[in-house]
């Protein structure tokens, strides 16, 4: 069963709260955190982490430098404001 997008912010938030302001995590370490097929989560992922940043609760990074979660291509990090 597919986790909700309640299920995806609460846990990207414990996600990045649990690992502290300035350090990051990989957004496929939320979606292996709530499903077996993991990969299938990822695009649900990035959006939610990308609502979540357009709300202030949240930055998402490429190479340390800000980006939007919707359209950065390659490995995306994300971590506390």
């Amino acid at each position: 069963m597919k986790p909700s997008r309640t299920s995806l912010e609460a846990e990207i938030l414990r996600q990045v709260t649990a690992r502290g302001r300035g350090k990051t995590i990989c957004p496929s370490d939320v979606a292996r955190a709530l499903g077996d097929d993991w990969r299938d989560l990822m695009p649900e992922v990035r959006a939610v982490a990308a609502e979540l940043a357009a709300r202030g609760a949240l930055r998402i990074t490429q190479g340390g430098q800000s980006v939007d979660a919707l359209t950065a291509r390659g490995p995306i990090r994300l971590g506390l404001p």
